[in-house]
C-alpha cells in the first residue's frame, strides 16, 4: 500500500506530510506544537488553496479545545464567531457561517437551527479530525458553491490497509483535562484491516461546567432558578456535554476506493450566553457512501450522503424558566405560584385574586431536518500540462421548526416557525487548469440553480393557517395572513466564475492573482422566518447579537466581486524563513444586511433604537470588505545545545462597510495577530504564544453592537512525544488577563433573558460575552 501524501500549507509556508496510514501510523514525526501557522515543503500547493494542514498540525490543539472550528483561528485572516462550547462559526476575511462553504468528509452539512447552533464543524470532534483544507476569497469553483467567502474542507482520516498477506490492528486513545469549566473528556480510535477490507470506530467524548472570566464582569448573580446563582466572574450558559462516534468499512483493491461511514452525534445539552435559549438535545444521524477509482483517462470520484438531525431548545438551569403575568415570584422555584396556587404547564392558566392568569412553561422549540447530497467529479489530463476538472452537485434540504404551547401567549396551538421548508440545490462546473513555464491558470465556471418553497404557517393562536385577519399577540394572525398570502416558491439561478494564476520567477519567490465571482443565495431562516412579535423574532437569530431577526421573502442571492494578490517570498529550501502578504477587496451586491423594524407599523422603524436590543428584518443592500493578512517565520537558530529555536507571525486586518447606509459591517474582527516563539528538543517541543487584539471601535449601529478593548494575552504550551505515548501540558491566558471577546456577541447567559428592556438586575445591553480566564489543560495519549 502506498502513502497517500497531502501537501501541508499553513500560514506561510508548506510541507508535505504524510496521512496516517499503516506504514505511519507508529512512524510519525513528532508534531509540531504550534497552532498552523508554520509549515515547510518544497512543493508549490495548488493554485487558489490558502491554508492546509494535517495531523502533524492538528494533533497539539485538540488539547486546547474540544471546538473543531478553533482549529482554523491563528490563520491569517480566520477567526470565529462566539457560540457554543463545541458550536463556534468560522469565519474568513469577515464572511462567516453559511456565507463559507463547509464540508466534512465530502458532506455539505447545514445548521438546523433558528440560532444554528448545531453548526457543520460541530458534527466532528477534533480528535477525529485529520486534515483541513481553507480556501479564502477568490475559490476554484471546483471546491466552492452556494457560499461567497471561502470554503473549508475538513477530512476525517483516511481508511488504513494492511499491507500484502498481513492483518493490520492499530488505534489510538486519549483523555485530558482543563481547568478552567472542569472541562474534561477522552477518545478511542480502533482499526481492524486486511489488504482489501477495513474497518473502523472512533469516538469521543466531552463535558464541562460554566467557564471563568478573568475577573467579574456583572454586578448581579441572579439566574431566574430557585436557590440557583452565579458567581460575578462566572460565564453563564458555558456548560456543555457531546459526544460523537463513526463506524467506517472500506474496500479498496489497489485502482478503486469504496468506503462507507455512519456518524451518530448526542449532545444532551448546550449553553449558549449570547442566545436566549440553549440546546437541550441534538441528536444527528450521518451516512455517507464515497466511491474514487483510477481510470486510464483520469480520475472519478462520487459521493452520496444523507443526514438527519432532531434539534430541541428550552431554557437552560442559568435562564429563568417561567414567563407570563402570573409567573412565580423572582426566587421561587419549580411551578410554585403567586398565593401558593401551582402554576399549570399543561394548561398555561392559574387563578389569581379571582381571575384567570397565564403563565408559560419554558418555551420549547424543535427543529427535524432531512439533508440529501450527491456530487460527481472527474479529473482528466489533457495534455502533458492540462487539467480538466468537471462534476455535478445535487443537494435536498427539508427543514420543520415548530414551537409547542407551553402558556400564557404561547397558547393553545404551535407555532409553525418554518413550516415544511424545502431548499434543492443543482450545481455543474467545469475548471481547466493549465501550466505553461513559469506561469500556472486556473479557470472556471459554475451554476447552480436554488429552488427554495415553505408551507402555510400559523401562531400560537390559531390552529388553522390563516389568510386574513388581526389578532393574537404580536400581530401574529396578521403576519401569518401576509405569509400565507404570498407566493414563496423561489428559484435563482446563480453563476460562480474564477481565474487564478500563479507566477513563480525563481525558488524564492512567488506570486499569485485571483479574480472572482460567487453568489450565495439566502438560507430557510433569512427567507421564510415570518413573525414581527418581538418575542419570536428573537428566537431567530444565527449572530448572538442579542436582537431578534426577521425573513424577508423579497431577499436576492449575494454576489461577491473578489480580487486578491499574493506574495510569497522565502528561502530556496522554504525550512529557515519566508514571508506572506495577501490584500485583498470584495464588493458585494445585495449583501444581506438588516435594519430597525417595527411590529405595530410593519415597516422601519422611522425612530431608530440605541443603545439597546431591537428587532431586525434581513434586507438586501451593497457592501465592501478589504483588508490584508501577513505571515511571517524565521528559523532563529538550529543545532545549540538547547535545540532549535523558531518565530512564526500571523496578523490580519479587516474592514466591512455597507455601502447603502455608511454603517459598519456587523461582527468584523479587528486588527489581530499572534506571534509564537518555539524551541524544540529532542522530544520536547515548548512554545511561549502572544495573541493580540485591537480595540473594536468600528460597530454595527443598526445591531447596537457592543465595542470591546484590545488587549494582549499570553499562552505556554510543551509537549512530549514517543512513537506510542504523547503528553500535552500547557497553560492558556497565563495571567489571567480579562478580556471581552470581539466576536463573542452580547451576554445574555443567565436570568430573565425573554425580558426587553431587561428586568432590574438582569444582563442589559452593554455587556459583551467575555473570554476565558486562566486555565491549566493536560492531555495523554497512547498509540497502539
Amino acid at each position: 500500500m502506498h502513502n497517500r501524501l497531502q501537501l501541508v500549507v499553513a500560514g506561510l509556508a508548506l510541507v508535505a506530510t504524510p496521512i496516517l496510514s499503516a506504514q505511519t501510523a507508529s512512524e510519525m514525526d513528532a508534531p509540531a506544537l504550534l497552532k498552523p501557522i508554520l509549515v515547510i515543503a518544497p512543493e508549490e500547493p495548488p493554485v487558489g488553496r490558502s491554508f492546509s494542514f494535517g495531523p502533524s498540525a492538528i494533533a497539539p490543539q485538540r488539547a486546547r479545545t474540544s471546538d473543531t472550528a478553533k482549529l482554523l483561528t491563528g490563520l491569517p485572516g480566520v477567526s470565529a464567531y462566539g457560540a457554543g462550547g463545541v458550536s463556534s462559526l468560522p469565519v474568513i476575511r469577515g464572511l462567516a457561517d453559511e456565507r463559507l462553504r463547509t464540508t466534512v468528509d465530502g458532506m455539505d452539512l447545514v445548521a438546523s437551527c433558528p440560532n444554528h447552533m448545531n453548526s457543520p464543524l460541530s458534527y466532528i470532534d477534533p480528535t477525529a479530525v485529520a486534515s483541513v483544507e481553507v480556501f479564502a476569497g477568490v475559490t476554484p469553483v471546483s471546491v466552492g458553491g452556494d457560499s461567497i467567502g471561502g470554503t473549508i474542507l475538513v477530512e476525517s482520516a483516511p481508511p488504513a490497509f494492511a499491507e500484502s498477506g498481513e492483518r493490520l490492528v492499530e488505534g489510538e486513545m486519549g483523555a485530558f483535562y482543563r481547568s478552567n469549566g472542569e472541562n474534561w473528556g477522552g477518545n478511542l480510535s480502533a482499526t481492524v484491516a486486511s489488504e482489501q477490507l477495513s474497518l473502523n470506530y472512533t469516538g469521543a467524548y466531552t463535558q464541562a461546567d460554566n467557564y471563568r472570566a478573568g475577573g467579574n464582569f456583572k454586578d448581579y448573580d441572579f439566574t431566574g432558578r430557585g436557590g440557583h446563582t452565579l458567581d460575578r466572574d462566572e460565564v453563564g450558559s458555558t456548560a456543555y456535554e457531546a459526544s460523537n462516534q463513526s463506524l467506517t468499512l472500506a474496500w479498496t483493491d489497489g485502482r478503486r476506493l469504496l468506503d462507507l461511514s455512519y456518524d451518530h452525534q448526542d449532545i444532551p445539552y448546550e449553553g449558549f450566553p449570547n442566545q436566549r435559549m440553549e440546546m437541550t438535545s441534538d441528536q444527528s444521524d450521518q451516512f455517507n457512501l464515497g466511491y474514487a477509482s483510477e481510470l486510464a483517462w483520469g480520475r472519478l470520484n462520487a459521493r452520496l450522503y444523507y443526514q438527519q438531525t432532531q434539534h430541541e431548545m428550552d431554557f437552560g438551569d442559568d435562564k429563568r424558566f417561567w414567563y407570563g403575568p402570573g409567573q412565580p415570584p423572582l426566587g421561587s422555584g419549580g411551578n410554585t405560584a403567586l398565593n401558593g396556587i401551582p402554576c399549570s404547564p399543561i394548561a398555561g392558566l392559574r387563578m389569581v385574586n379571582g381571575m384567570m392568569v397565564g403563565c408559560a412553561a419554558g418555551m420549547p422549540m424543535e427543529t427535524d431536518s432531512n439533508n440529501l447530497g450527491f456530487r460527481v467529479d472527474a479529473e482528466i489530463p489533457v495534455g502533458q500540462d492540462d487539467l480538466l476538472r468537471v462534476g455535478a452537485d445535487y443537494q435536498r434540504y427539508r427543514l420543520d421548526d415548530w414551537w409547542s404551547p407551553s402558556g400564557a401567549g404561547m397558547w393553545p396551538y404551535t407555532f409553525d416557525n418554518i413550516n415544511d421548508g424545502q431548499r434543492d440545490r443543482y450545481a455543474a462546473f467545469g475548471e481547466w487548469e493549465l501550466t505553461k513555464g513559469r506561469w500556472t491558470h486556473l479557470l472556471g465556471l459554475r451554476f447552480e440553480a436554488v429552488k427554495m418553497d415553505a408551507g402555510p404557517v400559523s401562531g400560537y393562536n390559531l390552529a388553522t393557517p390563516p389568510t386574513s385577519g388581526t389578532g393574537g399577540p404580536g400581530n401574529q394572525t396578521r403576519d401569518a395572513a401576509l405569509f400565507n398570502s404570498r407566493s414563496r416558491s423561489k428559484t435563482d439561478h446563480n453563476w460562480d466564475i474564477a481565474w487564478l494564476a500563479r507566477f513563480t520567477p525563481d525558488a524564492m519567490q512567488r506570486y499569485e492573482i485571483g479574480l472572482g465571482q460567487k453568489t450565495r443565495s439566502p438560507n430557510l431562516y433569512e427567507r421564510y422566518t415570518w413573525s414581527t412579535w418581538q418575542m419570536a423574532a428573537l428566537m431567530n437569530n444565527f449572530v448572538g447579537d442579542g436582537n431578534g431577526y426577521i425573513g424577508n421573502l423579497d431577499l436576492k442571492p449575494e454576489v461577491a466581486r473578489t480580487l486578491s494578490i499574493t506574495a510569497d517570498w522565502h528561502d530556496a529550501d522554504e525550512q529557515r524563513w519566508g514571508l506572506r502578504i495577501t490584500p485583498y477587496y470584495s464588493y458585494v451586491q445585495d449583501y444581506i444586511d438588516a435594519v430597525q423594524w417595527d411590529s405595530a407599523t410593519n415597516a422601519p422603524r422611522r425612530v431608530p433604537v440605541v443603545d439597546d436590543f431591537t428587532v431586525l428584518k434581513y434586507a438586501n443592500q451593497s457592501a465592501q470588505l478589504y483588508g490584508v493578512d501577513l505571515s511571517a517565520d524565521l528559523l532563529l537558530a538550529s543545532g545549540t545545545p538547547y535545540g532549535a529555536f523558531s518565530a512564526q507571525l500571523a496578523a490580519s486586518y479587516t474592514r466591512g462597510k455597507n455601502e447603502d447606509t455608511g454603517d459598519n459591517l456587523y461582527n468584523i474582527m479587528p486588527l489581530n495577530a499572534t506571534l509564537i516563539l518555539t524551541q524544540t528538543k529532542g522530544r520536547w517541543q515548548n512554545a511561549l504564544e502572544g495573541e493580540f487584539v485591537a480595540a473594536k471601535d468600528d460597530v454595527s449601529q443598526v445591531r447596537n453592537e457592543i465595542e470591546t478593548d484590545g488587549y494582549a494575552l499570553l499562552h505556554l504550551r510543551s509537549r512530549y512525544q514517543t512513537q506510542r505515548w504523547t503528553l500535552e501540558l500547557g497553560v492558556e491566558n497565563l495571567f489571567d488577563r480579562f478580556y471581552d471577546l470581539p466576536l463573542g456577541g452580547a451576554y445574555v447567559g443567565q436570568g430573565t433573558t425573554m425580558t426587553i428592556p431587561p428586568a432590574p438586575n438582569q444582563p442589559q445591553w452593554g455587556t459583551a460575552v467575555p473570554g476565558p480566564g486562566r486555565s491549566l489543560y493536560a492531555a495523554l495519549s497512547y498509540r497502539f
